[in-house]
């Protein structure tokens, strides 16, 4: 709901600057469409149906890539048009505080010796990019993915519950599911795989890199419209998220959220999208979901 305000003030500005005179705005309300699990795969399928369309935007995920390497969906970003990349929310590993792993180090060690001795929960699917986070991790640490022990859960918030009850080692989520549990001391987070420490109740928490690990990974979010757009629609949208993305108010939500900003729109989108969708396939023929 907040990203569909800062979509519709971006698309306000833009109108009101004149980038009409370029030969399109918006003529009739914005449909914003947000998918998850169970109804994904529809989400991708209602926006895909419009082509030409530019009042349907997506709000995407990695899960577009994924889904799409492992055969759950027969669609993928190639069957949209990429407006813009916004962020990366960073996965953290989150343990009840009464757990006997203390570190990421005692983690990373007990993965080591015996992959199967940790069981892993995450949100929503095998391929998810919490369970990609596990898989890199294990593949750093110089292991197979495959020999890890995946929970899979319908939401991040189910995971944690089992964590909290003693039933799972570990969980990887979002900093956002985390800090509420962390807080209240009921949890602490023992590695991020973010570039830097985040701020707030996660700033006492390491990255993985503090701690001799190469393990930078979340899952980002982007905008999409239908297939087939015109220059002057792309344009549009364009610079409606790069307004957008300039706001005060964005910003502070990416604060307050622990996103990490990542505005990409042009070749640029474009090279990320394919650079990523590559490491996802190579990456998942590891665990063995593709081939």
């Amino acid at each position: 709901m907040r990203l569909a305000y800062y979509l519709a003030a971006g698309a306000l500005a833009t109108a009101s600057m004149g980038t009409s005179a370029q030969g399109w705005s918006p003529q009739k309300n914005i449909e914003i469409v947000a998918g998850s699990a169970p109804g994904g795969s529809i989400a991708y399928t209602y926006v895909s149906q419009r082509p030409g369309d530019a009042h349907y935007l997506y709000i995407a995920s990695s899960g577009m890539l994924s889904n799409h390497i492992v055969g759950s969906s027969s669609l993928s970003h190639a069957d949209f048009t990429p407006i813009a990349l916004l962020y990366e929310d960073h996965a953290v590993f989150m343990v009840p505080t009464g757990s006997s792993i203390k570190t990421g180090t005692e983690l990373a060690d007990r993965l080591k010796k015996d992959p199967r001795a940790v069981a892993i929960g995450f949100a929503n699917a095998y391929g998810s990019s919490r369970h990609m986070a596990a898989a890199l991790l294990m593949r750093t640490l110089g292991g197979n993915p495959r020999d890890l022990k995946p929970v899979v859960f319908k939401g991040s918030a189910e995971a944690i519950t089992a964590v909290l009850g003693g039933h799972l080692d570990l969980a990887i989520v979002g900093a956002v599911n985390a800090i509420p549990h962390v807080s209240a001391g009921r949890a602490r987070v023992i590695g991020v795989a973010a570039p830097q420490r985040l701020s707030g109740p996660l700033a006492v928490a390491p990255t993985w890199r503090e701690q001799g690990v190469d393990l930078v990974y979340g899952n980002w979010r982007a905008v999409f419209a239908p297939k087939s757009l015109t220059p002057a629609q792309l344009a549009f949208w364009e610079n409606a998220l790069r307004r957008m993305s300039e706001a005060p108010e964005w910003k502070a939500d990416l604060e307050r959220n622990h996103w990490t900003e990542h505005f990409k729109i042009g070749a640029a989108l474009h090279k990320e999208l394919e650079q990523d969708y590559a490491w996802l396939k190579t990456t998942l023929v590891d665990v063995g979901l593709a081939k």
